[in-house]
């Protein structure tokens, strides 16, 4: 009965982390989805307390994405890889094709709040490597 009750409780989990990660993924899709927009002001819903802060408007915000993240604001495709709870919070790696082709692997750092999954930072971590 022990064994049993082990089991259920690992399916519960690994049921929850399933859960967690399709709505970490809805998120960062429901951003660039924005951002493809222009609508930033959407887009910055989906940034954490602490990033709003660190921005102030959602006009800040979308200048940073344009400037430091243009891959992200003007993706061809997303891709996403390898993700895992990290303390609290959830990390996603994702690969991003951008207009000239080029591939960028990011980073997103995730915690949950009141609302939900929001993204409180995203790391380039560099350009993919082909047949390397």
């Amino acid at each position: 009965m022990q064994q049993f009750w082990g089991l259920a409780a690992a399916a519960l989990i690994g049921t929850a982390a399933v859960a967690d990660e399709s709505a970490v993924r809805g998120v960062i899709d429901d951003q660039i989805a924005a951002l493809r927009a222009d609508d930033f002001d959407t887009a910055f819903t989906f940034a954490s307390p602490s990033i709003r802060g660190l921005f102030g408007t959602s006009a800040n915000f979308g200048r940073m994405v344009r400037e430091g993240y243009p891959m992200v604001w003007r993706p061809a495709e997303v891709e996403y890889l390898t993700s895992d709870p990290v303390g609290s919070g959830w990390r996603q790696e994702v690969l991003i094709t951008d207009a000239e082709g080029r591939l960028h692997v990011l980073r997103y750092s995730m915690i949950e709040t009141e609302a939900g999954w929001r993204i409180n930072g995203v790391q380039i971590l560099g350009e993919a490597q082909i047949g390397a």
